[in-house]
């Protein structure tokens, strides 16, 4: 037997699965009670989903489901003592919801899923458990690459779930319906068609964690606005902030001021330095490195303390001197790393230590100049809707590329760099998400003052594009998505981008292609059910994806 398997990211070994170590660096034993704690949230939802159906909402289980689907996403939690705590909360939790439904005289002898009773007393026990109820505990391929397209999108809808949270926007239906579909996905009753339907289900209700998230940002700090990002730094100690949380953000550079130490953003959290709310902080500086894989390189350079609020998290080098000074909080975790505590009772997360620690820092070094340009979320591009609709009228824009999603190490990334490089100067780049750093700091030019990459943001902010999409079909009075002057070429690594591509094909859009590898999770079968229904296909190259998306 092997050591674990962990299939869910586009790196995984021999685009197979990780069965001693994964990729991403995190040990068998973490992958393990990764799994465990998966099966304990299905069996916490077959509790949930009875007492829902009788009236009753517990908030405290909606908010551990989702916060345990967000840390087991890929690099967001190493932390094996974490995952033990939780495993005993999971336990709480599921007794709390039993007692809850025997108070109510609910019959719940019906229920068979094994994770509704069982309860390892020991690690051991529990380390042999996990091994029993990981991914491959579903024999049947295809089932088993169904019901994982299910989770691995709930992992993301739950990522958006959380930040909303944050900022206080909530929807009990997108709680409902993730527990819903963990409960269906433990159904051996369901063939691979009904799962087909809850995978599409998925990404419906995908599209509103997204609205929601776009509300609670938006709503919160600001529509963001066009913004040129400063790459350069200044004389004082910093700090860098990465991950995707802007409630960490708000509360970091409000304790923050006037404390002589700056903020610069790295990664998915440079689109912070479009939202207004934040402009008015003299010491938020800009954006600071590239994308999260080059946070070894980047980190070291920096010298100040670094902040993850969520996932992008690479285990530093034995030879890195920077481990030292990171601090994680939210889902995210690393052994060794100082965890900022969550909130309580309303009141802001505790940045002091590390505000105190990156005093006594050095400055950064400047490791390059310049700015780059983004804010073109779907209320700026609204503004600009009737010059980007003149300009496709008149053929001064030909077509419009979606080209988001993650980046990552793979060395065949650069086909995306290449990709945006070869692309007709009468073409525009629509791009949310760390993919953006493949071209971002290209010199592209522009069309008619229209810059030929428009960067909406982070992963979370995808809802954008979609609703740029959706604007572009109402303004050209269009049936179909699949009409526009559209063309999808997006990357993806992780879950969150898993729920970007349900989201789409829940709204019917098709001829994605799909990169840098097909992910490993769908079997054969099913890539021929997502080819046949939505043209979905991977990548070739540069030049053959170019003719093909062109003419498209």
């Amino acid at each position: 037997m092997s050591k674990m398997f962990c299939y869910q990211c586009q790196e995984t070994a021999k685009n197979e699965g990780c069965t001693v170590r994964g990729v991403c660096g995190k040990t068998a034993d973490v992958a393990n009670m990764q799994d465990l704690l998966m099966y304990l949230c299905k069996g916490i939802s077959h509790y949930t989903v009875r007492l829902r159906a009788n009236g009753v909402e517990v908030s405290e289980i909606n908010k551990f489901i989702v916060d345990s689907l967000f840390m087991t996403i890929t690099n967001a939690n190493f932390d094996l003592n974490r995952f033990k705590v939780r495993m005993y909360i999971a336990y709480e939790m599921r007794n709390a919801a039993k007692k809850k439904l025997q108070e109510l005289g609910v019959n719940i002898d019906d229920i068979t899923y094994s994770g509704v009773h069982w309860m390892g007393e020991t690690e051991e026990e529990m380390f042999d458990k996990a091994l029993e109820v990981g991914v491959l505990a579903t024999e049947n391929e295809d089932i088993r690459s169904l019901r994982e397209l299910t989770i691995y999108g709930l992992k993301g809808m739950a990522a958006y779930a959380e930040h909303a949270f944050n900022l206080g926007f909530e929807d009990n239906e997108i709680y409902a319906f993730i527990q819903q579909a963990l409960v269906d996905t433990t159904n051996d009753n369901l063939n691979a068609d009904e799962l087909t339907q809850l995978v599409l289900k998925t990404g419906e209700v995908g599209v509103k964690a997204m609205a929601l998230l776009d509300s609670a940002n938006t709503g919160s700090y600001g529509h963001p606005v066009i913004s040129k990002v400063s790459l350069g730094v200044r004389n004082n100690p910093g700090i860098l902030i990465s991950g995707h949380d802007m409630k960490d953000m708000e509360e970091l550079l409000k304790q923050t001021e006037g404390t002589g130490v700056d903020v610069y953003t790295h990664s998915e959290m440079l689109p912070a330095n479009y939202y207004p709310a934040f402009k008015k902080y003299d010491h938020f500086v800009g954006n600071y490195g590239g994308s999260w894989w080059q946070q070894t390189k980047d980190f070291e350079t920096f010298n100040g303390v670094v902040l993850f609020t969520t996932n992008c998290i690479v285990p530093p080098l034995r030879s890195s001197t920077y481990a030292d000074r990171v601090y994680t909080t939210g889902a995210s975790g690393f052994e060794g790393f100082p965890h900022i505590a969550d909130r309580e009772d309303g009141k802001t997360k505790d940045f002091s230590a590390l505000i105190e620690h990156a005093k006594k820092c050095e400055a950064p070094i400047e490791i390059e100049t310049g700015e780059i340009v983004g804010g073109f979320a779907h209320n700026q591009v609204a503004a600009l809707s009737s010059q980007v609709v003149e300009a496709v009228k008149t053929g001064a824009i030909r077509k419009f590329f979606v080209m988001a999603g993650c980046d990552g190490r793979m060395k065949g990334r650069s086909y995306y760099t290449e990709f945006a490089q070869k692309l007709p100067q009468d073409t525009v780049i629509l791009t949310a998400g760390c993919a953006k750093y493949r071209y971002n700091k290209l010199e592209l030019g522009d069309i008619n003052g229209i810059p030929r990459v428009l960067d909406a943001g982070q992963c979370n902010d995808s809802y954008s594009l979609v609703k740029i999409a959706l604007s572009l079909q109402e303004a050209f009075g269009l049936d179909s998505l699949n009409d526009l002057p559209i063309a999808y070429n997006i990357a993806w690594y992780e879950q969150k981008a898993v729920i970007v591509l349900l989201a789409l094909l829940s709204l019917g859009v098709k001829n994605i292609h799909l990169g840098p590898t097909l992910p490993a999770f769908l079997s054969p079968n099913i890539v021929n059910v997502l080819v046949n229904n939505f043209a979905l296909s991977g990548i070739t190259s540069v030049d053959e994806d170019m003719k093909v998306l062109l003419g498209a």
